[in-house]
């Protein structure tokens, strides 16, 4: 796909990877519909990208409402008038061990709260996002590409049992789209990053940094414009779909 001028529609595009995917895209000449829950953000992003000489607009959405995601979708194919890439990068953790014990004794559980949020948000967000986007590139009768983030956690992770379900199934599902929608001529590709510099990680401790780092052949956290660039070569190769693309500097968890 030739970017130049085409939509490209980014939830959780107010910040980190998302903003990085952003400007990312928007560096090929796209048009960009920025989707979040943070206004201040969503401003920040948005004047970002029209500094690089593209439209962008932005749509307050939470992608686990299905009625905010059908109304955000329609407002993108509105002002825009196409729908060509989708990026499901919108996520949360909310980590905690499955359960916790000491001495013989369970003293914490991962709650119930903790284990819908992340699904709600990071599985089930992502197929709404994808259900309205196919629906409309369909209907716009010039195909596409969803690119859906999933995560090297995907394989397990402690402490994630939550984000590690979502983000399996992020990728499993990407996997069928890419089989289900190929006829209406739209592709479907994630990528699973490792652990990329953001606010969460950098404002970790650097003892617990360092020890997260040791097992990366790289010795080093990825960058948000990497895992960015990603995205951009899923959008333009036309041959790309159905797969994982990982970008976490070797490491195997």
């Amino acid at each position: 796909m030739q970017l130049q001028s085409k939509l490209v529609a980014i939830t959780g595009a107010g910040k980190g990877i998302g903003r990085a995917m952003s400007l990312a895209f928007a560096g090929k000449g796209a048009n960009l519909a920025l989707l979040d829950m943070n206004p201040a953000d969503l401003d920040e992003t948005k004047a970002q990208c029209l500094a690089l000489g593209v439209r962008a607009e932005r749509y307050l959405c939470n992608v686990s409402d299905e009625a905010q995601v059908i109304a955000a979708c329609d407002a993108v194919v509105g002002d825009f008038g196409r729908f060509d890439v989708l990026v499901n990068n919108a996520g949360i953790t909310r980590d905690a061990l499955l359960v916790k014990a000491q001495d013989g004794k369970v003293t914490a559980k991962m709650s119930l709260d903790q284990w819908q949020a992340v699904i709600n948000v990071n599985l089930t967000g992502v197929f709404l996002c994808a259900r309205e986007a196919a629906e409309r590139m369909i209907g716009l009768g010039q195909g596409g590409v969803i690119i859906n983030i999933s995560s090297i956690s995907r394989s397990g992770n402690v402490g994630q049992t939550n984000y590690t379900a979502a983000k399996a199934g992020v990728a499993a599902m990407g996997v069928t789209w890419a089989k289900e929608l190929a006829r209406y001529g739209i592709r479907v590709g994630s990528i699973a990053p490792g652990f990329t510099r953001t606010e969460i990680l950098s404002a970790m401790k650097p003892e617990i940094l360092e020890k997260a780092l040791a097992p990366v052949p790289l010795k080093r956290l990825g960058e948000a414009d990497e895992i960015a660039h990603g995205a951009v070569f899923i959008a333009e190769n036309d041959f790309f779909t159905g797969r994982v693309l990982e970008i976490d500097g070797g490491l195997r968890i």
